[in-house]
């Protein structure tokens, strides 16, 4: 019989952290029948005095070869009862197990400075990771949220592994001023980033749901200077944004107060544009003089853009849409064997008014596989085509094999 992929997670809201270490392992170790290969860890902020402890009370009862994992304001995981659960704000502790035939596993630490140049070949990429081009890696990175150069890192990456599925986020720690913690291997890091890239008998799809909906048309940049729109459709951008605040209904233009993006079409030549077909970036702010918008992204003429609104119904009618679509292409495809997610301190209970709503969707059509994941400061994935760091957002990462075979 072939050796068959195995995944397991297991979540804890065990107050102690050794009780927390000790359920966790035990449980996630039962679940499979075979040494795990690759381990996943997400820690609750709660915690955070006792990071340094983490890993000693890890390794004392569970053996794995690779291990990465971070500190989340909030951690995600499965329940006994194949529930899964986002516990917020509370002491949490999430462990991923999995074993991982034909696949070589090769996890990394790379710090801001480590960095190419951007106008670096491939080659100096590929030298920072460690991994060759033509063994089709996918990425799991998890970053420090101040000095690791992720923007740079995701560029980099996209320009030496073209096709990569790259996902993470950004650790975060859910209080003010508060202390973030990466783990690799046997190692506490505070800053940079760390992941794995995962090459061989295994793909990761993804669904990156920036929950927004837009309003009103599309229109073109017809004028801009990095990340400032000048001229929108030939007309003063605050201008155009105004008119198309009058033209909302009450509940919208108060909305539009506090929830208003801009989302950046990723296809120049797809005639209609869809939800999914944008990249949803902050408006930063604008001139009352000369009506330009600044955005929290370079912008160029030429490039057409539509304003968003965001809340708990466009949130949850957008992953919907998604995850509908994920799912009927779906059919015929190996079973998948767990997956990732990566959400962000913004959505939640504070967005929906109720737990663990995108992971209780994400189960409506993908079901019976374990999720882990953590609330993060910035969250990663793909939109058409290239990988970005976005905010508000949740991005699912589902493992599969290639194969049957192994």
């Amino acid at each position: 019989m072939a050796d068959q992929m195995q995944w397991a997670n297991a979540l804890s809201n065990r107050s102690s952290l050794e009780a927390a270490v000790t359920e966790v392992v035990e449980k996630a170790v039962s679940s499979l029948t075979v040494p795990a290969d690759l381990g996943i860890v997400f820690i609750s902020s709660a915690f955070m005095s006792e990071y340094s402890r983490l890993l000693p009370l890890l390794k004392e009862k569970l053996s794995v070869g690779v291990l990465i994992g971070c500190s989340g304001g909030g951690v995600i995981g499965t329940r006994d009862q194949g529930n899964t659960e986002e516990i917020e704000a509370e002491p949490a502790l999430s462990l991923t197990l999995a074993h991982l035939p034909g696949v070589e596993i090769r996890p990394f630490h790379i710090l801001g400075e480590e960095l190419p140049d951007l106008d670096s070949s491939p080659l100096a990429w590929v030298d920072v990771v460690g991994v060759l081009p033509e063994q089709k890696p996918q990425f799991i990175l998890l970053s420090s949220p101040l000095g690791a150069g992720t923007n740079d890192l995701l560029q980099g990456l996209d320009f030496a592994y073209p096709g990569a599925a790259i996902v993470g986020g950004l650790a975060s720690s859910g209080f003010m001023n508060g202390r973030i913690a990466l783990f690799c291997n046997d190692r506490l890091c505070r800053e940079g980033t760390v992941g794995v890239a995962l090459s061989g008998n295994l793909v990761l799809e993804t669904i990156v749901a920036q929950g927004c909906r837009p309003i009103g048309e599309p229109l073109q940049v017809t004028k801009a200077e990095r990340n400032i729109i000048i001229e929108l459709s030939e007309k003063v951008p605050l201008v155009v944004l105004r008119n198309l605040i009058n033209s909302l209904n009450d509940e919208e233009r108060s909305l539009a107060q506090h929830s208003l993006f801009v989302g950046v079409a990723m296809d120049e030549f797809r005639v209609k544009l869809q939800s999914g077909d944008f990249l949803i970036r902050n408006i930063l702010g604008v001139d009352p003089n000369g009506g330009a918008i600044a955005i929290g992204d370079r912008i160029r003429a030429g490039q057409r853009l539509q304003f968003h609104l965001r809340d708990g119904e466009a949130s949850a009618e957008d992953l919907e849409i998604l995850l509908q679509e994920y799912h009927n292409q779906s059919m015929g495809k190996p079973a998948p064997l767990g997956a990732l997610m990566f959400t962000c301190l913004g959505r939640g209970t504070g967005l929906y008014n109720k737990a663990n709503f995108d992971s209780r969707l994400f189960h409506k059509y993908v079901p019976d596989i374990p999720i882990s994941g953590f609330f993060c400061s910035g969250e990663i994935g793909p939109v058409g085509g290239r990988t970005f760091l976005h905010g508000y957002t949740s991005v699912f990462a589902i493992c599969r094999s290639l194969s049957t075979n192994w």
